[in-house]
């Protein structure tokens, strides 16, 4: 099959697109205002786009309190959702009114950003602290009626890291198991079972992949 996206006429009784572009990393993106009211939420279009420097960035369909925190003050965090804090990690994502602090309705402990002035999950084994570096709003956003989505760019300036998930001087993945977001109301989880390595091909001097 194709479609146009256009016109969205899959035919199908849920939109495809998710469910494609699969598994995604989860942001659980920790704010707060400029009297200090705490927000928590998790966005699933969501990545790392640089090491050199560092940089990630998440994308909100809507104008939702994050942004709103975020343009205030500058600052947010991103603690890694992982599968023993999934419950707690879709608690946060109800639709509360703006002010309500999602730490308390989860059950998850706030904690002081070292670098920036924005709260991380405590119970979470990692942590990027970030500034912001830009929000841009997305062809067809209309601030006006919160509509549209928009992506906001973060420099990561610190990061947390829980001393037990390091093994061998590496940080243990498999331990963490972090989450991923798939299609419709699915996820996935990385762990033991699913993780595999393999180096990158080198080619000899005619150009040829040299296998292993």
């Amino acid at each position: 099959m194709h479609y146009s996206t256009k016109k969205n006429d899959h035919n199908l009784p849920h939109d495809p697109f998710k469910a494609i572009v699969s598994p995604r990393p989860i942001g659980w993106i920790g704010t707060q205002n400029s009297d200090g009211i705490r927000n928590l939420a998790p966005y699933s279009f969501f990545n790392a786009i640089s090491d050199k420097p560092y940089y990630v960035m998440f994308s909100s369909t809507g104008y939702k309190d994050s942004i709103k925190n975020i343009e205030e003050t500058k600052v947010f965090s991103c603690s890694l959702a992982t599968q023993n804090l999934f419950d707690k990690m879709n608690f946060s994502s109800a639709s509360a009114k703006y002010g309500v602090d999602e730490f308390a309705l989860s059950g998850l402990t706030p904690e002081d950003g070292k670098y920036v002035k924005a709260p991380f999950v405590k119970e979470s084994p990692a942590i990027l602290e970030c500034e912001l570096w830009k929000v841009i709003d997305l062809p067809g956003s209309n601030r006006a009626d919160l509509s549209g989505s928009y992506v906001v760019f973060g420099h990561v300036i610190g990061i947390h890291i829980d001393d037990s998930y390091i093994k061998d001087g590496l940080f243990d993945t498999r331990k963490a198991k972090p989450l991923g977001r798939l299609g419709y109301m699915d996820y996935g989880v990385i762990n033991d079972g699913n993780i595999f390595s393999k180096r990158r091909p080198q080619l000899d001097p005619q150009g040829k992949i040299i296998t292993e």
